[in-house]
């Protein structure tokens, strides 16, 4: 059985019998998880836990309004005060008395502060002391002649209250004495309701408040704590933008985002334990999986350059003449992502993640909120404005850069771009534009699902691609438009995950109905895949091209089929998705590769007699999309089958 251990502490400095509980840990768990970077550091440097048995996940926090201080002070009797707070079980190692020094000089400008210990004493210290630390707190405050701005609450509150005394709090500091700390629950439930803190540095605070999140003081320094609480009451502005930077962060943190952080963990261990012991016993064909090449990226590396990656090749040589463009360079962001997930070279995995991102940073133009699609060779752009789907897939890719990498620079460069460019979706007339628009969004609400306008957006496009539908569909073609052309598998896609992320059974359905169509549609006489061809297309009552047939249309119909068997557990769309991913190894109407295992890219196209022997961006990316989802959703199914099998 796969053991998930969580270590909310990790020790930097561990005696011998420490060491050796911590190392068997690791040895008998399938993963780790810690709540801060330099856990996963620690594990690695002190006690040689490999890396990829390791998951971040933060600690969980409530999902708590934005609300000013001022709706909670008067039930607390303090209306009209400006308030600190500490809270956490009371020990000597919290350095409150720190604080109660550096009163004094705060209160000299501001005379309206009060500050509020909340928090019962620690059940070791009450064992072994008593009440003396608290009783030592009230005598100082006494000394300091603070006693009427201090008040103590000595109760251990459930979470309800808690929630109203940090709501209440103009600023939270944590004065903390010990620098070994790298968890504080305290601290992660503050910072994520959007509050000013001011802490000493210990580990957890360094990493969480760094990046104008937060104020850090030295230790045991009462006129630093004075110094710094009395910049922030004068500084109205810069308290409010660190509580917008906290606030915002923590949206990350809230507990729906860690479950399905947790979830991915679990997920992993169940796909990584080990046989009990070694089995000689294989399956026949129909019992598992088909093999699947494996993932070559020699053609793409070769395809990019310090720009972004290039549109076309002639055969396997770049064509610089043709340049760059956005669409490609969002493809290929999101590959770098997957790519991650699946545990490929970190190095080129974020090179790849890096060129890609700062192609769509560059593409994106602030005075118009559109991105430019064509660059040419010599970096200058081509068009002044790029057409309305390469928008949609720019957005698919920030939002996966939001929802899935774990790398935070790329999660706020994709969430600063996602929140400009999102707005001009709305006022789109292009389906697939909106298709790839809410795939992202749905990609960007896996981490941050509070996000108010990103939701409203959601549910703006799924009307109009609801609506779109309505419009267009009859019982013989029941489609969003009069004319099956490119990338369609995406808009029954986008409707899925829709109604999936929503709960509207009905969006859910419309987007099943339309993807079993087009796959009936796509299904050759001899049951291969035969997708709609690019020389005409097929418009309804008209006759349908055959070819030539395009590498993306393969990877769409991977995605969407794949997407269908997440949302319903149908292995029938699983096997959709196989029998997509099989047009590119030889399964199609000519029974020849398009992909080359030899250079690792994929040829553009089957033409009536032959491949197009150019293999270039969007096609290599096509196929290395379709393999990378392929191999996830396979991990899955594996985990998924093994126990049917034992049970039958």
């Amino acid at each position: 059985m796969p053991v998930v251990t969580t270590l909310h502490t990790v020790l930097q400095q561990p005696r011998a019998d420490q060491r050796r509980v911590m190392q068997e840990l690791i040895s008998l768990s399938t993963r780790l998880v810690v709540m801060a970077e330099r856990g996963r550091q620690m594990l690695q440097t002190i006690y040689r836990a490999p890396p990829a048995k390791i998951d971040l996940i933060p600690h969980g926090i409530p999902d708590v309004g934005f609300v000013d201080p001022t709706y909670f002070k008067d039930q607390f009797g303090v209306e009209g005060k400006v308030v600190l707070l500490t809270f956490g079980l009371l020990s000597p190692n919290k350095g409150i008395e720190y604080v109660l020094n550096a009163l004094p000089q705060v209160l000299a400008e501001f005379p309206e502060v009060v500050y509020i210990v909340l928090g019962a004493t620690h059940p070791n210290e009450l064992r072994e002391h008593g009440e003396a630390y608290r009783l030592s707190l009230e005598i100082l405050a006494k000394k300091n002649q603070v006693d009427k701005n201090v008040i103590f609450y000595n109760q251990f509150v459930d979470l309800e209250n808690l929630k109203e005394f940090i709501g209440a709090a103009d600023l939270y500091i944590t004065p903390y004495l010990n620098e070994a700390q790298i968890t504080s629950g305290t601290l992660a439930y503050t910072f994520g309701a959007g509050k000013a803190v001011v802490s000493t540095p210990y580990w957890h605070a360094a990493e969480l408040l760094a990046d104008d999140r937060g104020i850090l003081v030295p230790f045991a320094d009462a006129p630093a704590i004075a110094r710094e609480v009395i910049g922030l009451l004068r500084d109205d502005t810069r308290r409010h933008a660190l509580r917008k930077n906290a606030y915002r962060i923590g949206r990350e943190m809230i507990w729906s985002n860690v479950a399905q952080m947790y979830m991915r963990s679990f997920e992993c261990s169940r796909l990584e334990v080990a046989a009990p012991r070694r089995s000689l016993a294989t399956k026949t064909l129909d019992q598992k999986p088909r093999e699947l090449p494996r993932m070559k990226l020699n053609h793409l590396t070769r395809m990019t350059d310090s720009t972004g990656v290039f549109q076309h090749a002639v055969f396997t040589v770049p064509n610089f003449s043709e340049g760059y463009c956005t669409d490609d360079n969002a493809r290929a962001f999101v590959l770098a992502v997957l790519l991650g997930e699946l545990g490929e070279d970190p190095e080129r995995v974020r090179a790849l993640a890096t060129t890609s991102g700062a192609f769509l940073h560059h593409a994106f133009d602030p005075k118009t909120k559109r991105f430019h699609n064509f660059l040419g060779f010599d970096r200058h752009w081509l068009d002044e404005q790029g057409s309305e789907d390469s928008q949609g897939r720019a957005l698919w890719a920030l939002g996966i850069g939001v929802g899935r990498s774990p790398f935070r620079s790329f999660q706020m460069m994709a969430g600063q771009l996602f929140a400009l460019a999102l707005p001009a979706l709305t006022g789109f007339t292009s389906p697939r534009a909106w298709a790839f628009g809410l795939i992202g969004i749905h990609e960007y609400l896996r981490r941050l699902s509070g996000d108010t306008l990103v939701n409203q957006t959601r549910e703006t496009l799924t009307s109009m691609l609801m609506e779109r539908f309505e419009a267009s569909a009859h019982p013989d073609w029941p489609w969003f438009e009069n004319e099956l052309s490119y990338d369609n598998a995406k808009l029954a896609q986008a409707l899925i995950v829709s109604g999936q992320g929503t709960g509207q059974q009905a969006v859910l359905n419309r987007g099943l109905e339309a993807l079993r169509w087009l796959t009936r549609l796509q299904m050759s006489e001899k049951g291969h895949f035969r997708p709609i061809g690019s020389n005409g297309f097929y418009r309804r009552g008209g006759e349908r091209a055959n070819f030539d047939q395009q590498p993306v249309e393969a990877q769409a119909t991977v995605s969407a089929c794949l997407e269908a068997y997440r949302a319903t557990s149908e292995l029938c769309w699983y096997e959709q998705a196989q029998r997509a991913f099989d047009w590119f190894i030889g399964w199609n109407d000519l029974g020849l590769e398009l992909y080359s295992s030899e250079t690792g890219g994929c040829r553009d196209g089957l033409h009536v007699d032959r491949v197009n022997g150019n293999q270039g961006a969007e096609s290599t990316l096509a196929f290395l999309l379709s393999l990378a989802e392929m191999r996830l959703a396979q991990n899955i199914l594996t985990s998924f089958k093994a126990p049917i099998a034992v049970a039958e």
